[in-house]
């Protein structure tokens, strides 16, 4: 398809197996530079995650020339080092034979590769685990008897995954010491297309009439958020044992935070438990995410604090 391509428009094409191919980078700035007019195709990229720096320095310098997408075409196997310096999933919207191909390369080939002997079979099913439990907190003594581990295990398995960004695990805030906030991560596969092929959903019909439905929304909600927010910025969630209740909290550079409510409704309602986070917090911002096409400004209403908040009473839009 890489080939394809090229031949669709000018292009250069350099293997990075092949040492003559290797031998024009070697001043990869100036070579790449002057070819800023031409897509260039980088094949098995992997054995040369040094030129991920460089290749951001080229990339921003084009931009105030109207040099934007469609410069680089990127070819290679999953490794640990090349996804930390591309900071970008690999598995975005391809199909379901691709989706299968690459969690089969990640437990058979690419996980040996970095040195942990796990069996496929076994992280396949601790995978398949933690996508079931989407957007939930993470119990990981729970998950340890399942699996007949221990929970250091449990433990190096999910940092594994995290550090290969195919998990997120979102920290509770806990900056706020005058509420008992929930100290539980939650844990979310970040590629909503994989999440769903390791539940064997195939088709929208299948992913709406599952129970992880709402969550996957969640979980793609905050992926998508996160990519577009500022460099440095930081994500949490905030639980108290009370039950207010914030899916995302956003603290960009400046130190401004933004609450994130997620509904997956085309009538969504703020719960009170919004609103009493929201009062413990004072966030500079209040949004709410929906999967509908309206926007309209969010209700300034605050919760009667004269009363006490019970999450299990009937809730009501304020």
């Amino acid at each position: 398809m890489a080939q394809q391509i090229g031949r669709e428009r000018p292009s250069i094409y350099l293997d990075l197996e092949s040492e003559a191919d290797r031998a024009h980078l070697s001043e990869s700035e100036l070579f790449l530079g002057s070819h800023e007019d031409k897509l260039v195709i980088l094949d098995e990229v992997h054995r040369a995650p040094e030129l991920f720096q460089n290749l951001r320095g080229l990339i921003d310098r084009g931009r105030p020339k109207g040099l934007r997408t469609g410069r680089f075409l990127l070819l290679g196997s999953a490794s640990l080092d090349l996804m930390q310096q591309s900071g970008e999933s690999l598995a975005d919207r391809l199909s379901r034979r691709w989706r299968q191909d690459f969690i089969r390369t990640y437990l058979e080939r690419d996980i040996a590769m970095f040195g942990r002997r796990i069996p496929a079979e076994t992280l396949r099913r601790f995978w398949t685990m933690l996508a079931h439990c989407q957007s939930a907190l993470l119990n990981a003594a729970e998950l340890a008897r399942a699996l007949g581990v221990d929970g250091k295990t449990i433990a190096s398995w999910l940092d594994l995954l995290v550090d290969l960004l195919l998990v997120r695990r979102l920290e509770p805030w806990h900056a706020n010491a005058g509420k008992r906030l929930v100290r539980s991560p939650r844990i979310y596969v970040r590629d909503s297309g994989l999440g769903h092929m390791l539940l064997g959903l195939t088709n929208v019909d299948d992913v709406l009439g599952h129970p992880v439905a709402g969550a996957s929304w969640e979980g793609f909600v905050i992926e998508t958020l996160l990519a577009a927010a500022p460099e440095g910025t930081l994500a949490n969630f905030y639980r108290t044992a009370a039950g207010a209740e914030i899916d995302l909290l956003l603290t960009l550079p400046g130190g401004d935070i933004w609450a994130i409510e997620i509904k997956r409704s085309l009538a969504p309602k703020v719960e009170r438990g919004f609103h009493h986070a929201c009062a413990d917090l004072g966030p500079a911002r209040r949004i709410l995410v929906y999967p509908g096409s309206e926007t309209w400004p969010l209700a300034p209403a605050r919760p009667d604090m004269s009363r006490p908040f019970n999450p299990a009473a009937p809730r009501r839009t304020p």
